[in-house]
């Protein structure tokens, strides 16, 4: 192999899975090789708290590609081998078990790792984390023999977790530090329809409450100790209060890193020869005129490509709108745009939220920064269409059901 012709991606996941995949599409001939730190060949993260959670799809549902797909398209995939440092000027790659891969360009797309609680009782058995397939099979089996769980935080995550946990049987009970779930993405107008949502389902949705530490016996766990000195008993506690850019290899390489490895609008990093994509990518968005790390599946969906375009030398931006979606009990939810938490003026609705299908819009002097649609369905290209006008709507209009969003613009 060759430096001066291997593509080497860091990162097995969806993002790096795409990259490889948009690499042929591109038309590129030469080595690639995809270095997967897990056993698994790569595969999507949203199933570990939807449907393979819940039970209702397949794990093979969740892979990117057949594994065949690997060979059929010259891809090198190395699984469990994981990176342990890149030299920039020598363009290699170092390996766990000694070994050095070379390249002409390297795209890092390491993901990230779920955030830790340090709380006393952190170690504990039965303190579960949710990122990888072995996760997501170790709180399913939770689920099918707890009577209660205790989830710590109420981000998409926890409450993915708690839905499943619900449609389960599993008493939940959902400890959050904000006044509301949600809070920060959402603003309390529109945080409130999650907080209703899963009351409704049962869950014991506390509040505004902090965590103490982690009670157990016989090394494992117990229960949450709040700051209060209330105990909720529990089974087992999942925590899910956000995750952390896996920027180590980054860092130790020198480039630049600031809530993930920096990048501009071609998703090249502070080396030319070296790309960042997906969960550990904070590239500059030229729709928000700033740099913007989005942990959701849809940048590592589609800024592979742009990254791979990148590599080969051609002109390619990564601008899309950013999404999100979520499934909760009935619910089903589309976001598009971003706002900073309290950077809107007003939220616009579209329909009742009382009645579980509604548009949600936040404005800014009259201009949509995002729109998130509940249980209301081919909707996403008109309120794109609205964020990426610019221009200000009359918000009569805009909350008038009545009123196509395409004659908005």
């Amino acid at each position: 192999m060759s430096a001066t012709q291997a593509f080497v991606i860091v990162g097995g996941g969806l993002a790096g899975a795409k990259a490889a995949e948009a690499l042929r599409d591109e038309g590129f001939d030469g080595p690639v090789v995809l270095l997967a730190d897990e056993r698994e060949r790569p595969y999507e993260r949203p199933p570990l708290s939807k449907g393979y959670l819940l039970g209702t799809d397949e794990r093979e549902k969740a892979y990117v590609h057949p594994l065949e797909w690997y060979d059929e398209h010259d891809i090198d995939l190395r699984l469990d081998t994981a990176a342990t440092a890149f030299d920039p000027a020598a363009h290699t790659v170092a390996l766990a078990d000694g070994g050095t891969v070379p390249y002409a360009k390297l795209l890092l797309a390491t993901g990230s790792g779920p955030r830790r609680i340090p709380v006393p009782g952190a170690d504990l058995d039965g303190v579960l984390y949710l990122r990888r397939f072995p996760d997501s099979d170790r709180i399913k089996e939770t689920f099918a023999a707890a009577d209660r769980v205790a989830v710590v935080g109420a981000g998409w995550i926890g409450l993915e977790c708690a839905a499943a946990g619900r449609a389960a049987g599993v008493e939940i009970t959902v400890l959050e530090a904000a006044e509301l779930p949600l809070l920060g993405p959402l603003g309390p107008e529109v945080a409130q329809v999650f907080a209703d949502l899963h009351r409704a389902h049962g869950v014991d949705l506390r509040l505004g409450v902090r965590i103490e530490e982690f009670t157990g016996s016989g090394g494992k766990v117990t229960g949450v100790r709040l700051a209060d000195g209330t105990v909720v008993d529990a089974d087992a506690v999942i925590v899910g209060i956000g995750i952390i850019p896996n920027t180590a290899l980054a860092e130790a390489a020198g480039l630049t890193v600031d809530n993930g490895v920096k990048t501009d609008a071609h998703l090249r990093t502070s080396d030319p020869d070296v790309f960042a994509a997906g969960d550990v990518a904070n590239a500059f968005h030229p729709l928000l005129g700033k740099h913007l790390r989005v942990e959701h599946w849809a940048n590592a969906l589609n800024q592979p490509r742009v990254a791979a375009q990148s590599m080969l030398g051609k002109d390619a931006v990564y601008d899309r709108v950013p999404y999100f979606f979520t499934d909760q009990y009935d619910l089903g939810m589309e976001y598009s745009g971003y706002v900073d938490p309290g950077g809107y003026d007003r939220v616009v609705f579209r329909g009742d939220p009382a009645s579980g299908e509604f548009i949600a819009f936040w404005t800014a002097e009259g201009r949509v920064l995002a729109g998130m649609n509940v249980n209301v369905w081919d909707v996403t290209d008109p309120i794109r269409d609205l964020i990426t006008a610019k221009r200000p709507v009359d918000p009569d209009r805009l909350a008038d059901p009545d009123v196509p969003l395409g004659e908005l613009l």
